[in-house]
């Protein structure tokens, strides 16, 4: 008995545990999906490190635009236009006499006509059967 016993013993430190082969699937997946986890967070913090720079470039770019803003804004005199306007373009300021208002009575009015709407409702028509035509040919 004894040595029966060392026999399946000796059988059983020779073989070798098998392994599931979904266990090693398994395995196998999920090292594959933690890759692709690590990439895509190295990608992600790429991304948003982009993003920072990128807006740090769009509040540099705003101050500046601004900035230019109030540069041209200051060049441009008003006296300066009017002495191109008179000596360059020959203009002149109106003078009294030539300046009229015009008073009226009757405000500003706008009337809709009923025949306007069967010829839109025509328009449409047409320009549908015209859609029509240029998809048939």
């Amino acid at each position: 008995m004894r040595q029966r016993e060392k026999a399946r013993a000796e059988v059983a430190a020779q073989t070798k545990p098998m392994v599931s082969p979904f266990a090693l699937f398994g395995s196998v997946l999920v090292t594959v999906l933690m890759i692709f986890v690590v990439l895509a967070q190295i990608n992600y913090n790429e991304a948003a490190a982009e993003t920072v720079r990128l807006n740090t470039q769009l509040t540099e770019l705003t101050e500046r635009h601004r900035a230019l803003t109030i540069a041209f804004e200051s060049v441009i005199s008003m006296k300066e236009v009017e002495q191109y306007a008179r000596d360059v373009l020959g203009m002149s300021k109106p003078e009294n006499f030539q300046m009229a208002v015009i008073q009226t009575t009757v405000g500003d009015r706008a009337e809709v006509l009923r025949a306007g709407e069967a010829n839109s409702l025509r328009g449409f028509a047409s320009f549908i059967s015209s859609l029509l035509e240029y998809f048939r040919s």
